[in-house]
C-alpha cells in the first residue's frame, strides 16, 4: 500500500502540474510496456515477430511445443528484483500441470542465430550494438564481442513507425538477426538501459542522449535553446 500510494501521489502531482516534455508520456510508457500489444504493433509495421503463445494451460504448451519445435519461455510482465531470464522449455509434458496454471507465461518459437541487436532510438537518431553470443539471453554475460552496428534505413523507418504508433519519442529495442540477416522483433523497453553499451562499443551514448534532450527542449520552447 505504501508503494502504491506514493506512486499514485507522485503521478497525480506530475500529471496536474508538469507542463514540460515527457520522455516518454506516462500513459504511452505504460501502454507500450504491454509486451503482447507491442508485438501486435510491430507486426502491423512489417516486422517479423516470433510465433507466440500466452497461456497457463499445460496442454496448450505441449501442443505449441509439438507444432513449433524449439520453444523459449519468459515472463509476461515480470517483477521487481532479480532478473528473470529467458529460458528453454525442453519437454513440457514432463512438468507438472500446476507449474503452468499458477500464472500465464509467454512461450515463443526460438529464433536461430547468434547476432543480437540492442538498438537505442532517441527521436530520429538511432545507435545500435551488435552482441554476438550463442546464449539464449545475452544479459548475464557481456564478455562477448559487442560492436557498433549501423542501422539500415529501412529498419530505422520501421522502428520509428512502431514507436510512433506506441506514442514513444524514444525507446530501447531488442532484435535478433536470423542466419539470413532478417531482423526479428523481440521487444521495446520504453525506459530501457543503454549506458552500459558506451564503454563496450565506444559509442558516446551519454552525449547523444544529452543532445536529444536539448533538441527536444528547444523544440518545445519554440526553437530556443536554453
Amino acid at each position: 500500500m505504501v508503494n502504491n500510494d506514493c506512486r499514485g501521489a507522485l503521478a497525480g502531482i506530475l500529471a496536474a502540474s508538469f507542463h514540460g516534455e515527457w520522455i516518454s508520456p506516462p500513459e504511452a510508457t505504460d501502454r507500450a510496456s504491454d509486451k503482447v500489444y507491442q508485438l501486435w504493433v510491430a507486426r502491423q509495421a512489417g516486422f517479423r515477430v516470433p510465433r507466440t503463445l500466452i497461456t497457463q494451460s499445460h496442454d496448450e504448451v505441449v501442443d505449441f511445443t509439438r507444432e513449433i519445435g524449439r520453444v523459449i519461455v519468459k515472463p509476461v510482465v515480470g517483477a521487481r528484483g532479480p532478473s528473470l531470464y529467458t529460458r528453454w522449455i525442453e519437454d513440457p509434458e514432463k512438468l507438472p500441470a500446476e507449474s503452468f496454471t499458477v500464472c500465464p507465461a509467454t512461450y515463443q518459437e526460438y529464433v536461430p542465430g547468434r547476432h543480437h541487436i540492442r538498438l537505442n532510438c532517441f527521436g530520429e537518431r538511432m545507435f545500435a550494438a551488435l552482441i554476438e553470443t550463442e546464449e539464449l539471453d545475452w544479459r548475464p554475460d557481456l564478455n562477448v564481442p559487442i560492436t557498433r552496428w549501423p542501422v539500415p534505413h529501412d529498419l530505422a523507418r520501421r522502428i520509428r513507425t512502431v514507436l510512433d504508433r506506441l506514442g514513444l519519442p524514444m525507446g530501447v529495442i531488442d532484435l535478433k538477426l536470423t542466419p539470413g540477416g532478417e531482423p526479428v522483433w523481440l521487444e521495446v523497453n520504453p525506459q530501457g538501459q543503454f549506458l552500459f553499451l558506451e564503454p563496450l562499443t565506444g559509442e558516446p551514448l551519454t552525449e547523444h542522449f544529452a543532445d536529444y534532450l536539448i533538441t527536444t527542449a528547444a523544440a518545445a520552447n519554440g526553437g530556443r535553446r536554453r
